[in-house]
């Protein structure tokens, strides 16, 4: 997710006139000794007029998640121009979503995760919780953003998230005025009910591979005394069932295939690639418009009303810092002229931490076959020619949330299936047949932060995540180990199970389980939180509820960045609720809103399940 651009889709008849203007003054200089002063009032006037025809009502800044939501939300108001910038480029060739196979066939997720032709590719600083190991974070930069390179996974989080959001000071994001807007955005594949959309650009469907692998897991959990949910986003998030994923007809259904494409024929809709932002401009403390670097040429672009942020946890906060607005102190150590003091910018960092536990699998099931080249070949030519078979899926069909412990009120931990081993973020090939959970907790008491290395926009940020800092974590992933291995050990398991992969059966006491997540937990690629939203009374918060960056005016972030919290579960589709809520407050509609929608609570809290 990011900052972009490319050429400017406006043929505007203002510039034609410029043009012409500054043509005919140049004529009349030299051939009719024009005198120098009317010349410069001829030419600055002349500038007036070409400031006009280079400025937007809405400028918004990174086609991921929440851009590509807002740039196609604002610009169905066709007395609104918008502009959308972009830093990667779009996520198709000459048109052909076909031609670039690798983003939208769902099985080939893990090519763009480990390719920086897509991807920012960061990297954290040494975390000395955890062996002092340097991890890795991508991050989308196409069109599309992280949706083009994460996993589909559609998980809206616990109604209790946008609960506590709203006691955080995030007024108005309780869980009553989040969900119509997570059900605006959607179309179900399953219909409409009290939960889900049935009408939104945003198409959901569940996997069809029926895998024998994925029905023995849930089968497995429920032999262990857990619910089955019939869906996780619904009424009860607790338990285990069938995921949500964004695939459509068997394609990676982003944010630039739901919203971006539909809206690129407006002739008030522009949108740009391959383009950095450097900076927000700014007169005083209101916000005018960014400067960009496009072929190595510094241009601007003027905003009539307002720029909005949505480059992402890690971009907007950098972009903002860039800007001037955040802790003074480190800013003037930089030599950055300060517009204002925030210095929340960058802080509160959270992210989902994983690991995979593995286990052998004794029948030729898993997707081990599959990733053999010739079966590959076979596999992408149906994909390419039908857009049907084991290439229309990301294969993480299956999952749950379960409470670590008695007393939890909702889930604290979640649990991906996959018919595979992955390995090193899959940028190892798998090596066995073999099955694995990622699981981790949502709810890290760990707090990060992030900060510029340089006043180079190239730089990348210092990312400081300071995962398993806490007693909490560390005991909280024991859980996570010990509660998937005594779900691999249940009957449904029996006629599958081989040795312990990973950890592996040498691992059992609390003190070996701990080394192996110092050693292998990896991000969940789930970074938020660095631009938090709630009230100008608290000197932690960056916007407001109603996304408006504190202390300047015209200018917003909105994305993953304003979340007070990291909500239970995956993130996309959180951010694509909240570009939507946010789009609302800026067109000035009233707020959407559904009261007593049940939510399930478990009977006691006496027992973990």
């Amino acid at each position: 997710m990011s900052y972009l651009m490319k050429r400017f889709k406006c043929h505007s008849p203002v510039m034609c006139k410029v043009a012409g203007s500054l043509f005919k003054v140049h004529t009349l200089k030299n051939t009719l000794g024009i005198n120098e002063q009317q010349f410069t009032i001829s030419r600055a006037s002349s500038h007036l007029s070409s400031e006009k025809a280079n400025s937007y009502n809405y400028i918004i800044v990174g086609a991921g998640s929440a851009g590509c939501v807002l740039a196609n939300r604002l610009s169905e108001d066709p007395q609104s121009t918008v502009l959308l910038l972009e830093a990667g480029p779009k996520d198709t060739l000459l048109g052909s979503k076909r031609l670039m196979w690798k983003i939208h066939m769902p099985a080939a997720l893990t090519y763009n995760l480990c390719d920086e032709k897509y991807n920012w590719y960061y990297h954290t600083t040494p975390q000395r919780h955890m062996d002092d190991r340097v991890m890795y974070w991508p991050r989308g930069r196409v069109w599309g953003g992280s949706s083009s390179l994460n996993a589909m996974v559609y998980i809206r989080g616990h109604a209790e998230d946008y609960n506590r959001w709203s006691r955080q000071g995030a007024l108005g994001w309780d869980y009553e005025h989040c969900l119509p807007y997570f059900k605006k955005a959607q179309t179900h594949e399953l219909g409409p009910d009290q939960y889900r959309g049935g009408n939104g650009p945003l198409h959901v469907s569940r996997g069809k591979t029926n895998h024998p692998l994925h029905q023995a897991f849930l089968e497995a959990a429920q032999q262990a005394g857990y619910p089955f949910t019939d869906d996780m986003n619904g009424y009860q998030q607790e338990g285990f069932g069938w995921m949500d994923m964004t695939i459509h007809q068997g394609q990676r259904w982003s944010t630039a295939s739901a919203y971006l494409r539909p809206a690129i024929s407006r002739p008030n809709f522009s949108v740009a690639e391959k383009t950095l932002v450097t900076k927000i401009l700014f007169q005083g403390t209101k916000c005018i418009g960014v400067e960009y670097v496009k072929n190595g040429q510094r241009k601007k672009v003027f905003a009539i009303k307002e720029v909005i942020l949505s480059g992402g946890a890690i971009n907007s906060p950098q972009l903002l810092m860039l800007s001037g607005i955040g802790n003074a102190d480190d800013l003037k150590k930089l030599g950055i002229p300060l517009v204002c003091h925030l210095p929340g910018v960058g802080q509160n960092l959270q992210d989902h931490l994983e690991v995979y536990v593995q286990q052998k699998c004794t029948k030729p099931i898993t997707l081990y076959t599959a990733q053999k080249p010739l079966n590959m070949v076979r596999i992408g030519l149906e994909w390419l020619w039908k857009f049907t078979g084991e290439g229309a899926t990301s294969h993480l069909e299956s999952g749950g949330f379960v409470r670590s412990e008695p007393g939890v009120p909702h889930p604290d931990i979640q649990f991906h299936f996959l018919p595979s081993q992955v390995i090193d973020h899959g940028r190892v090939a798998s090596t066995m047949e073999a099955y694995q959970v990622h699981v981790g907790p949502m709810r890290s008491t760990s707090v990060g932060w992030l900060k510029l290395k340089s006043s180079d926009p190239n730089d990348h940020p210092i990312i400081e995540p300071n995962y398993l800092s806490t007693e909490r974590d560390m005991w909280e992933f024991r859980q996570c180990v010990k509660l998937t291995r005594e779900i691999f050990a249940q009957k449904a398991f029996e006629k599958f199970r081989g040795p312990e992969v990973r950890p592996g059966n040498h691992v059992q006491s609390d003190k070996e389980i701990d080394a192996f997540i110092r050693q292998k937990a990896d991000s969940a690629y789930h970074p938020s939180c660095t631009c938090k939203m709630g009230q100008p009374s608290d000197s932690t918060a960056v916007v407001d509820p109603q996304t408006k960056v504190i202390g300047v005016e015209n200018l917003r972030v909105v994305d993953a960045s304003i979340m007070p919290s990291v909500v239970t579960g995956n993130l996309n589709a959180p951010t694509i609720m909240i570009a939507e809520k946010a789009a609302d407050i800026i067109k000035g509609l009233p707020a959407l809103q559904e009261k007593n929608v049940p939510v399930y609570k478990p009977k006691t809290l006496e027992t973990q399940r």
